[in-house]
């Protein structure tokens, strides 16, 4: 009890929040899942402010207090009735970490990964997407906002620090992943952007470390259902799919050296997956939605040049039933016909708002 007592009269601020897109209900319990990193933590810590103190008890799973004085649900269930909780938050839980959850009027819980729990309201949280990028941003302009999310990525707490990326992203590293974890994301993010199959990961990583194969599924397992890894069917070769780390700085920050190109790829399909649009690979040509219009990064590239290019693969585009194409550039504006096919350049800050809104 001395514990929770503990937990109770700890006071929480948040200076400058920033709102996000993603809205809690008002009412409800609530899983609030998502990525290590993705800023959970602090949206609940915001909604906390706006909360009776005497009524709420946050207590963050992770504590080191907690190793030695595990939680139960009978102790908890003891305080919240005698001291009259009405708000129950539980941060960084783990299915299975209480047999059953207490009964208070409200119950939020943060995971990583959704918990398979039917009274619960589930809610994702992704790491930010261009537009809350720029609301981190306000005093730059759209030109510099971009090289910056480029540089920064999308992790809230490299987009909010005063401190270089590069001390923030090994701290990230440090303290959200364990060593082998740390191995496997390098091996992971050398092979950034491929069409893998786990099998494979397994045999680039045993190459660098000693690891089980048993582990390295496990583990695999879990980041693809956290969506730290992502997997992108192709709709043009089936040996593999497209892998992504869930942040395209990141990726960068644990290799020597990534092409220009590569991050603006994974910007792009990132984009695509945080806004909820059913993307495939069309092998190295691009993202191809569910109503059949063809996504192309193509940062720099001119009209003429992709004129050219477009000629030459006319007929994978009509093999696969393309509707339409869009060529995202870094700045870029400029449309063309093939026969009947619309090919449209669009800015990334501008496509990536079109893409929001839908």
């Amino acid at each position: 009890m001395e514990l929770l007592e503990y937990y109770q009269n700890q006071r929480y601020s948040i200076v400058n929040y920033v709102p996000r897109k993603c809205q809690l209900p008002l009412k409800g319990d609530i899983n609030l899942y998502g990525a290590r990193g993705s800023g959970k933590t602090t949206m609940i810590l915001d909604l906390m402010q706006e909360e009776n103190e005497e009524t709420t008890l946050y207590i963050d799973l992770e504590d080191p207090n907690l190793i030695f004085n595990p939680l139960t649900t009978l102790a908890l269930q003891h305080y919240i009735d005698r001291e009259g909780i009405t708000l129950l938050i539980l941060d960084h839980y783990r299915e299975g970490y209480l047999p059953s959850f207490p009964n208070v009027e409200r119950l939020i819980v943060l995971s990583r990964i959704p918990l398979h729990h039917k009274e619960f309201t589930p809610v994702e949280l992704f790491p930010l997407d261009y537009e809350e990028f720029l609301a981190f941003e306000t005093s730059v302009s759209q030109s510099s906002g971009f090289n910056h999310f480029l540089r920064s990525g999308t992790l809230p707490m490299i987009a909010r620090s005063q401190k270089t990326n590069t001390l923030v992203m090994k701290n990230f590293l440090k303290s959200a992943f364990d060593a082998n974890e740390q191995k496997l994301l390098l091996v992971l993010a050398q092979h950034h952007t491929k069409h893998l199959t786990t099998h494979q990961i397994y045999t680039f990583a045993k190459e660098k470390f000693k690891v089980s194969k048993d582990w390295l599924y496990k583990t695999m397992k879990l980041f693809t259902q956290e969506k730290l890894v992502l997997f992108i069917e192709d709709r043009y070769q089936k040996s593999g799919k497209k892998m992504l780390l869930f942040d395209f700085a990141f990726a960068k920050y644990l290799t020597l050296g990534q092409p220009f190109i590569l991050q603006f790829d994974t910007m792009i399909a990132l984009a695509l997956i945080k806004h909820g649009i059913e993307v495939q690979t069309l092998g190295v040509h691009g993202y191809v939605t569910k109503n059949d219009e063809l996504i192309i990064p193509a940062p720099f590239e001119s009209e003429e040049s992709l004129w050219v290019k477009s000629q030459g693969k006319f007929s994978i585009y009509k093999k696969y039933g393309i509707k339409k194409v869009t060529i995202v550039t870094v700045a870029n504006t400029y449309d063309y016909h093939i026969e009947k096919l619309y090919f449209e350049a669009i800015p990334f800050n501008e496509w990536s708002v079109i893409n929001a809104e839908e």
